[in-house]
């Protein structure tokens, strides 16, 4: 059987907050909601918002860790991720936020073994910051082109399962073999007819998972289950 292998979104899918966003609204300086705005009305793309929101942080390290260290997770990701290493399926944490911010928050509950694809933050002097983007790609507007990730995957025979909640997930989905939705995602999978289960948090998703792994899993959009529609395609 064909593996799977778990792509997963971070901000509001496994952290209960946008971390980057609670960041802004802690340390950002005057400006950072009119890029945000003009992201929102489609003027720019989310790279170009983020790269240019991340200037405006005024924090030291000391700063930024004391407010990272108070950031929460879903409650049952640490279990989930437990799952799915014992079952053996890879998965990294795909985002389009800040690498140092997911790598510390992971770290506090033991899971800094994760791979982490994101973008990257570095330190300008003491209080200043900025943003590189090394899965960035020249035909994507977003920071992290999660598209390729999923590429990366189908050319070692692998089907993608992602996991995600909204608008950095949308094009990625399209690129999965199903995903599991919070949020927009799920209006946004229903719309484009895209295989997908809904879930509200990980509790569901570690429920899901033993029948995903038998491959009985049925997705909507789909009328027969999964394993079956994945033969057929």
């Amino acid at each position: 059987m064909t593996q799977w292998k778990i792509l997963c979104d971070f901000d509001g899918t496994v952290s209960v907050e946008d971390i980057t966003d609670s960041l802004l609204e802690r340390f950002g300086r005057p400006g950072w909601q009119a890029i945000e705005q003009a992201w929102k009305r489609g003027e720019i793309g989310s790279r170009e918002c983020m790269e240019r929101q991340i200037a405006l942080l005024d924090a030291s390290r000391e700063e930024l860790d004391a407010h990272l260290d108070g950031m929460a997770i879903d409650r049952a990701f640490p279990a989930f991720a437990a799952a799915v290493r014992d079952a053996g399926m890879p998965m990294a944490v795909v985002s389009d936020g800040l690498d140092y911010a997911i790598r510390r928050i992971l770290g506090a509950y033991d899971l800094a073994d994760l791979p982490i694809v994101a973008n990257r933050l570095e330190a300008v002097g003491e209080r200043g910051w900025r943003l590189d983007f090394p899965y960035g790609n020249a035909n994507c507007r977003s920071g992290n082109c999660k598209c390729s990730c999923a590429g990366r995957a189908h050319a070692e025979r692998q089907r993608v399962l992602v996991i995600g909640d909204g608008a950095s997930d949308f094009c990625v989905a399209g690129e999965a073999d199903l995903v599991f939705a919070k949020h927009r995602l799920i209006e946004h999978c229903r719309a484009a007819g895209i295989p997908y289960v809904p879930i509200t948090s990980f509790v569901d998703a570690l429920d899901l998972l033993p029948t995903l792994i038998a491959g009985e899993l049925a997705a909507h959009g789909s009328d027969m289950p999964l394993a079956a529609s994945l033969q057929a395609a």
